[in-house]
Formats: C-alpha cells, structure tokens, sequence
C-alpha cells in the first residue's frame, strides 16, 4: 500500500537524522534534510562548525558516510554541508551550546551561562529569546528557570511558523536537563507591522489625464453647438 511505503520511508528518514544528531555532537549542527535523487539519497546537513564534520581529509565525513551505508543500506549516500551564517539566531545551535556549557561547568554557574548566551543572541540582532532550564538545578529540588529579553510572539501564526524553537538534553551529575530555546529572528514580520508607503507622482498619469479632460470638454461643446442648432432650426420652421 502507498500508505504504509510512505510511513516506512518518513520513518526511515527520522532515523537517519537521530542517527546522525548522535554522530556528530559538538558541531553546532542547526537542520539535516534529506532528499531522493536519480543518484542516491542526498543528506544536507548545517552546522556553524563544519570543519568538525568533515575531519582532517575527510576522515570524518567518510566515516560516517560509511556507517550510513551498513546502518540503513543506502546504496549512495551523499552528504552536503553548510555553514550557518550566524550561530546565535539559531535555537538549535544556541541549545547545544547551552547543553555543552551545562556539562563543562556544572549546574553553579547556570545563571551566568543562560543571561551570556542571551545577551549574545540580542546582540546578533534577535527581537527576542527565551530559555528556560529544567530540572535539578541547582539544587536536589526540580524546578524550571526562565531567561528572557524582547518580544516574543507566543500564540498565533507568527508563533508557530515564525519562532525558531529548538529542545536539548544536558546529562548532569544530578541529573538530566532539559533545555528550550524560543527565538523571534530579526526578519520576523508581524501581522501588525503596517508601512505607509509614499505616494510617487507618474508624469505619464498626468498627461493622459489632462488629455481624458480636453476630450471631455470637446464632446460637451460639440452637443451644446448640436442643442443649438437644432433650437434654429426650430425657429426657422415655425416662422
């Protein structure tokens, strides 16, 4: 049935995907998409640090093009990688590194870590950001933690379509935490947003405007000489 070809195939590329997120862990990567074509199946993978990917010759991406291949019996795997242009207006990227941060310092300096991280993504120029932390931090008591700044749209459209959010997991001594990110990128346009455009003369309106009123007049006067006209002769008959 095409039904269950499609479910088997979107399950298969979910997969691929977790699969390669845990192959390459520290790379900033932001999106992987994959795509069919007549030579094979095509992974795009994003990171801000792509130099990671690929290794010292390529050692890396061979690797992992090779573990591809025996994992899922892909006959031609190709992987294409882009660099993220900026780091900090992405929510997956901002996530893992608030992930990684975690891990290093430990839950102490989680304050510190969250309003640097924000601060940075500000600067880049984002309209707003939230971070919340959860978990067993900082002490033995779960709780969640909230870091904003900005604007940030949480129903309707622009929530769902125009906010970047991305979830992460930091393995602690205490515990697992989780990570959201929410960011509104600085090219968001809101239903709101409403710009009042000057008005621009045409020179070639004017003329034709002017030529719409000659015509006009010519017509009026030509049916008042008729009206005229007629009224003489009229006068003419009955005398």
């Amino acid at each position: 049935m095409m039904e269950r070809e499609f479910i088997t195939r979107n399950l298969k590329e979910f997969e691929i995907q977790e699969y390669v997120k845990a192959s390459l862990r520290g790379v900033g990567l932001s999106d992987i998409k994959i795509q069919r074509t007549p030579l094979g199946e095509k992974i795009i993978i994003s990171a801000s640090r792509p130099g990671l990917i690929i290794g010292g010759g390529g050692s890396n991406i061979k690797k992992l093009t090779k573990n591809l291949k025996r994992e899922f019996n892909l006959e031609n795997p190709q992987i294409e990688i882009n660099e993220v242009q900026d780091q900090n207006l992405v929510a997956q990227v901002v996530a893992e590194r608030i992930s990684i941060s975690l891990e290093k310092y430990g839950s102490v300096r989680f304050k510190s870590i969250g309003h640097r991280i924000m601060g940075d993504v500000m600067n880049s120029g984002a309209l707003g950001i939230e971070i919340l932390i959860s978990g067993k931090i900082p002490s033995a008591r779960a709780r969640t933690w909230r870091f904003y700044q900005g604007y940030l749209k949480k129903c309707g459209d622009p929530a769902l379509t125009q906010v970047d959010v991305a979830y992460k997991a930091a393995k602690l001594k205490s515990g697992v935490v989780g990570i959201k990110v929410s960011i509104m990128p600085p090219d968001t346009r809101l239903p709101d947003d409403i710009k009042i455009l000057e008005f621009q003369e045409t020179p070639g309106l004017e003329e034709v405007e002017v030529k719409e009123d000659e015509n006009k007049d010519k017509e009026k006067e030509e049916k008042v000489q008729k009206l005229e006209n007629e009224d003489k002769g009229d006068k003419g008959k009955k005398a």
